[in-house]
């Protein structure tokens, strides 16, 4: 007697199936975990602008215009940054989730976190995404 070694179909769809189902279920907490981290990176790509205002501040009687002239990039791959309100005594900091990203639609519970601002108080916006 010879005997035949090899997986049936019938095992290899029940493999397929199995494999079917766990995607499924991983895909979406890897997403959200891919959408937190890019927030965290901005969030702190902000803060790091934030320092750098009140450097810029120390050395000039207002806080800086953009975010050239701190010295640092106006976008990454997932964010738009730039500086809103600026006085002489007050600025805001801008996070804008660029449109056609997946961080376009990145929400922490019912709160939307594709824009973030943090301000010269270090008050946030939605304190749900901080």
């Amino acid at each position: 007697m010879h005997k035949q070694a090899g997986f049936t179909l019938m095992e290899v769809m029940i493999v397929v199936a199995i494999i079917g189902i766990l995607a499924t279920i991983a895909y979406p907490s890897y997403k959200d975990y891919v959408q937190k981290t890019r927030r965290a990176d901005a969030q702190a790509y902000l803060m790091k602008a934030s320092l750098e205002q009140e450097s810029y501040r120390i050395n000039s009687p207002t806080y800086a215009a953009s975010m050239t002239d701190l010295g640092l990039l106006a976008a990454n791959d997932y964010y738009d940054f730039s500086i809103a309100d600026n006085t002489a005594h007050a600025y805001t900091l801008k996070a804008v989730a660029k449109t056609g990203k997946s961080q376009a639609d990145d929400k922490e519970g019912s709160q939307s976190c594709s824009t973030l601002t943090l301000d010269q108080s270090d008050t946030k916006t939605h304190a749900d995404c901080w």
